[in-house]
């Protein structure tokens, strides 16, 4: 009769571990995506001496490049994409008058992929260098 009270208890145990360990991570474009936030690092910051029209413009010849772009927020300076079935979101951002912020997010159904955040920022980086 133990055993089973143990197991019960156990599951229940589990049951609320796994409730209470996951929640909604914030995107770079304003909305929330399920996932579990303190897990997993999801995103890459970068700060590059370049204005924001030139980073943005790297930024959407990369996601072409690597994948399909799904929305482009001028307003916001945010791009969505999907790479290789990962959902990527890129913020770009005014620091001051030479330099921009620039914000690679990469999500799967599963939790994140930082390897491939990395590397699309590397690639931002690159080509960033390639157009004056």
């Amino acid at each position: 009769m133990k055993t089973n009270y143990f197991k019960t208890l156990l599951a229940a145990a589990l049951s609320a571990v796994a409730l209470l360990g996951t929640s909604c991570v914030s995107t770079p474009d304003n909305h929330s995506k399920f996932g579990v936030p303190w897990v997993y690092k999801d995103t890459i910051h970068s700060q590059y001496p370049r204005t924001v029209e030139q980073a943005t413009t790297a930024t959407r010849f990369v996601l072409n490049r690597n994948g399909k772009i799904l929305s482009d927020d001028a307003v916001d300076n945010t791009l969505k994409a999907k790479v290789n079935e990962h959902s990527v979101w890129v913020k770009i951002s005014k620091v001051d008058e030479k330099t921009c912020a620039v914000e690679v997010m990469v999500r799967t159904a599963m939790g994140a992929d930082i390897a491939l955040a990395s590397e699309l920022d590397k690639q931002i980086a690159l080509q960033l260098t390639v157009t004056p």
